[in-house]
């Protein structure tokens, strides 16, 4: 077929298409669903040699499925992750959308897996990014609890160009499955640095700030039991770590993340979970913490009951 006939078809097939999403009654092409997106194959067979440009349409799609709305819930997750394979494999030599489906794609076991085949695919098309080796340990150690899996991730990506210096560090960390809360600001942060999207950002600033103040809540905890070493009893309100003849710190720390600014503090104070008897920030609500949490347990329970029952969980996997 000449390039001219191919060139009529393409803007033929796109008149129609868009006289056709003109009918319906939606805001934005990524309020379409699903059911609106090929299947990766028969998008790459009805190009007609102009990959890259239908990558380009279906990648503002995926876009607007997270741009449009406040929250992306595991319908709207399961939308992006089919447009960002159909980009894929009409254009695989992308780097962005990669990343960008694996931050999203956390709602429950079947998606973060999506979210790592997309990434495999990532690697298999970029060989010497380390950021893909990077995001794919991250989801093996975060939402999967695989250590293993996380470390021989993060050892092909620390043998790489330009790759993290602390990598090591975080693999032997891994290996010796000694994981802990660090651990997971680290691969916070530096996805964080790396990441090209917006509202990415504002979800991991989020989570970095519950780590902020678990680091904060655990001071008190160390502080409580010097206290209670010193008094022979438990604290009955958090000011008592301040004052009286058995005082273990000067002050209490911020109850708030440090970045937040005055004009938007929310007052939040410290104080004694009712059922847990855990020391809170009421910023939160809860303690914040990796893996072997009760939050984590119940997470990693709801996912396997989804499985075995074949429903897909509504269950979040980073608390966005």
């Amino acid at each position: 077929m000449s390039q001219f006939k191919r060139v009529v078809l393409l803007v033929a097939a796109i008149g129609c298409t868009g006289w056709a999403h003109s009918r319906l009654p939606i805001t934005s092409r990524g309020d379409l669903g699903e059911s609106f997106v090929p299947r990766p194959a028969v998008a790459r067979s009805m190009a007609f040699g102009f990959r890259s440009l239908l990558a380009d349409f279906y990648w503002l799609q995926a876009v607007q499925v997270v741009g449009g709305i406040e929250a992306v819930d595991v319908e709207k997750a399961s939308h992006l992750g089919k447009l960002v394979d159909v980009v894929t494999t009409l254009n695989p030599h992308v780097g962005h959308p990669y990343r960008f489906a694996a931050v999203w794609l956390t709602h429950n076991e079947e998606l973060v897996r999506e979210g790592n085949r997309l990434l495999r695919r990532a690697i298999e098309n970029h060989p010497d990014d380390w950021r893909h080796h990077f995001y794919l340990g991250f989801n093996h150690f975060f939402y999967l609890f695989d250590y293993a899996a996380a470390a021989a991730a993060l050892e092909v990506a620390m043998s790489l160009p330009d790759s993290p210096r602390y990598l090591p560090r975080l693999v032997a960390r891994l290996k010796s499955h000694r994981a802990d809360i660090d651990i997971s600001e680290i691969f916070l942060r530096e996805i964080l640095r790396t990441t090209e999207d917006e509202e990415t950002k504002v979800m991991l600033q989020i989570a970095l700030d519950e780590i902020e103040i678990e680091y904060k809540a655990r001071h008190l905890d160390r502080a409580r039991m010097a206290y209670v070493e010193l008094s022979g009893r438990d604290i009955f309100v958090i000011e008592d770590l301040t004052r009286g003849p058995h005082r273990v710190i000067e002050k209490l720390p911020s109850a708030e993340p440090d970045a937040v600014p005055s004009s938007l503090a929310r007052g939040s104070v410290w104080e004694i979970d009712p059922e847990t008897g855990r020391i809170r920030s009421s910023y939160i609500g809860s303690r914040y913490e990796v893996h072997y949490s009760e939050f984590d347990q119940e997470r990693r329970k709801a996912w396997n009951e989804s499985q075995s029952s074949g429903q897909p969980s509504a269950e979040g996997g980073m608390r966005h």
